[in-house]
Order: C-alpha cells, then structure tokens, then sequence
C-alpha cells in the first residue's frame, strides 16, 4: 500500500522533473523556445514514461510496465526499470545509454549524465541495487552498483566505479571510487557542475612517494 501511495503521488512530480531541465541544462536559459526545446529531451520523456511504468507496477499490473519501459527504452536509450522509486525534480542530460535498475531508490534534485548505471551485483530479489540520497550529482559513465548509500549533496566523478557507500557532502572519483573531500569542507546542493577540477587522491599519493623518493636519493 505504502508503495502505491508513493506511486500515486510521483505522477504529480512530473512538472518539477520538467523545471529540473532549465536547472541542470544550461542551454535552455535564457532562450525564448527553451520551453519547446525541453519536449525535446530524452531525459525528460524517460522519467515521463517512467512515472506512467511505475504507477502500474505498483498496482500490480502484468507485463504492461515492463512493455511502457522498453518502448521509452527505444525512444530515448534510458532504461529505468518500473519498479525504481524516484523522487521529484530528477533529470538526465543527454542520457544515451543509461540503466536504472528495479530495486533503486533516488531522492530529490538529482542530476544525472549519459553512460551511468545504477545496478545490483546480486541474483537474489530484495535490495540489490544503490539508494542515492537528495541533491546528488553523478558524472557521465559513473557506475554504482549494490545495495549502497549516496549520501545528500554528494558528487560522483565522471567514471567513477562506486561499490561502497558514499557519505553526504563528498565527491568520489576513481576506479575503484575514493572518497574524498574539498578541502574537508561540506559540499552544498549542485549549482554549478564541474567534472573537471576534482581532487585525485592517487595522483597525491604518488606524488607524495616520489617526494619521499627524492630525499632518500639525496
């Protein structure tokens, strides 16, 4: 029942995934057809048709969430399986390529890059797949699998592989994903996306080593 009462009320977050679009894309602001444009986005026909495919799999319908999905799946390159929970204010620029597994959950305002996915590392039903906290930000061919936490406001680097859970207000980079903070300070809501100038806790390391080498050479 809890599960439909959400699945009800997440067909009227639909206008806030749309205003998320001007949020997460820059290219929309300030355009006098921006409004039109926006129709235009698989990310935001992915979540529309999403929105429709979880309704009836909350309801317990057979088969029809499974077919409303594969048909956005053809129509946008973004699969989101009907049983992911997600939260208002969700948008996913450019999206190609995109997976969305059944038992994911994603908070409020998270923005999303093409070539992620969400996915579980485990055959057996129940909670296999990532719960991604509000306000996130997960980079273009970031992969999150397993039952793991992102915590509020964090950032995920582009190509990260994250298999831990990430705590709120940090970035993560790396193969296998490193934690790690900016300056050990808190990191607030997304307002300004930069995949660039993330910290690389590898590069320091090395360089630390090397620092140590050179003395030892001395």
């Amino acid at each position: 029942m809890k599960n439909l009462f959400f699945a009800i009320r997440q067909i009227f977050f639909f206008p806030f995934d749309f205003l998320a679009a001007f949020r997460g894309d820059p290219a929309l602001r300030g355009k006098v057809f921006g409004i039109f444009e926006v129709f235009f986005y698989a990310g935001v026909w992915a979540i529309f048709f999403h929105r429709l495919s979880h309704l009836f799999f909350a309801a317990k319908i057979p088969l029809f969430p499974r077919i409303l999905s594969q048909i956005s799946r053809f129509l946008t390159g973004i699969e989101i399986h009907p049983g992911a929970k997600i939260n208002r204010g969700f948008f996913i620029d450019h999206g190609m390529g995109v997976v969305i597994g059944e038992t994911t959950e994603i908070g409020k305002n998270v923005l999303m890059y093409h070539g992620v996915t969400l996915g579980g590392t485990s055959l057996k039903a129940g909670k296999r797949h990532p719960t991604i906290g509000d306000d996130v930000l997960i980079g273009a061919g970031a992969k999150v699998f397993g039952p793991v936490k992102i915590g509020h406001c964090a950032q995920i680097g582009g190509g990260a592989v994250v298999v831990k859970n990430v705590p709120a207000h940090s970035v993560v980079v790396g193969n296998p994903g490193k934690v790690v903070k900016i300056c050990g300070k808190k990191i607030p809501p997304v307002k300004k996306v930069d995949q660039i100038h993330l910290p690389d806790p590898i590069e320091n390391r090395l360089s630390a080593i090397e620092k140590i080498l050179a003395k030892l050479a001395k």
